[in-house]
């Protein structure tokens, strides 16, 4: 690949960290491991944080505290990652998937009330692409129907909706550090919550059932071992020192396609600003116009990797996955269906040059006049 779809920013002072780790007697559960928990706990504006393997592990064990098991029913988009309805899976509940807004992409709160019913126990709100869903709305719902609401925030460290943070709205949030994420820890994933009860049961459901104050052969709850090692913490830390310079470097690439792609025809480029919200950037997917054909996209998007351009199809819905073809579709899902197969990732990356921007971009037209 020319361009690659994405590539993790590693400095010498993240590499400098790691190797400080290395050179230390505690390479699990160590202060490393606090240290990070707190600077991401804080920076949300949550007083509580627990780190994890991955995303997945936390929305796992953020199904499992909240004592959601078989039959029940949580309310998920199927525009996102796959991880966000596994998880619920995983405890034998049933995902239930609602439709999305065509302009944020996130979950669309109209349609949320007629999936309820009385097997519902939570909403499992994906904040798509870090833009922020419309928190105010879900939480009236939830409220309004004694819900609990977990923030998948895996793809939206830094963003805000109302001058909050997200991940402070819900009974818990997840946020993950994976090398295509906001910061990296390589592998890795937090847990958030403002609920000190909560956060004791998944502290102890990380690291094989133990409380903090069991003895380290004693096991009082299920568990498994989710923990996230010194290692990955310590490039966590790191990190998270310049969020703010890595945040603002990728809006800078943001604005740089924008106004690349801006001419291009039958291309919709993604929202810069929204009144009550900000993104943190966490991939560039354009949108093409309704005229061309499911299979017009992917040839696209083959003329981009033969070009040397990376680009991926984000997202293919979860409910037309075969591992889901078990699993029923109780409600239709127009938008979904409709945005899923006119979109392209492009490459996005905190280091991304304007001249490979400008080179996606005739990649792109060159392609588009072929169709």
């Amino acid at each position: 690949m020319k361009i690659p779809l994405s590539r993790p920013d590693i400095t010498e002072a993240d590499i400098e960290e790691v190797v400080a780790v290395l050179r230390s007697t505690q390479l699990s559960l160590g202060p490393k491991m606090e240290e990070f928990e707190a600077r991401v706990s804080t920076y949300i504006g949550a007083p509580y944080g627990i780190a994890v393997n991955s995303g997945t592990s936390g929305l796992h064990l953020c199904i499992r505290a909240l004592g959601i098991g078989p039959g029940d029913e949580v309310l998920v988009p199927s525009f996102t990652f796959v991880a966000a309805a596994n998880a619920i899976r995983y405890e034998g509940a049933v995902p239930v998937f609602v439709d999305i807004e065509l302009r944020t992409l996130n979950l669309d709160p109209t349609r949320l009330e007629e999936a309820i019913t009385s097997r519902t126990r939570a909403i499992v709100v994906v904040h798509t692409f870090g833009v922020p869903a419309d928190m105010q709305s879900i939480l009236q719902i939830a409220r309004k129907h004694h819900l609990r609401v977990i923030e998948d925030a895996c793809e939206a460290l830094g963003a805000e909706y109302q001058g909050t943070r997200v991940g402070a709205f819900g009974d818990l949030a997840v946020f993950a550090f994976y090398p295509n994420k906001q910061i990296t820890t390589g592998e890795g994933g937090m847990i958030v919550t403002q609920d000190p009860r909560l956060a004791a049961d998944i502290r102890a459901m990380r690291n094989q059932g133990r409380y903090v104050s069991d003895a380290w052969e004693q096991h009082s709850v299920l568990g498994w071992n989710y923990r996230l090692s010194e290692i990955n913490c310590a490039l966590g830390c790191a990190q998270m020192r310049r969020i703010d310079e890595i945040l603002a470097s990728r809006r800078n690439v943001a604005e740089s396609y924008n106004r690349s792609l801006s001419t291009l025809r039958g291309v919709k480029v993604p929202v810069l600003s929204y009144e009550d919200r900000s993104t943190s950037w966490f991939v560039y997917v354009i949108q093409l116009d309704p005229t061309f054909a499911r299979d017009e996209r992917d040839r696209l998007m083959q003329h981009l990797l033969h070009q040397g351009i990376g680009c991926g199809r984000y997202f293919a819905p979860i409910h037309a996955q075969p591992a889901y073809s078990g699993v029923s579709v109780l409600h239709s899902l127009p938008n979904t269906d409709f945005v899923s197969q006119r979109t392209i990732a492009l490459p996005f990356f905190n280091r991304l040059a304007d001249e490979s921007v400008f080179e996606v971009t005739e990649a792109l037209e060159e392609g588009l006049s072929l169709l």
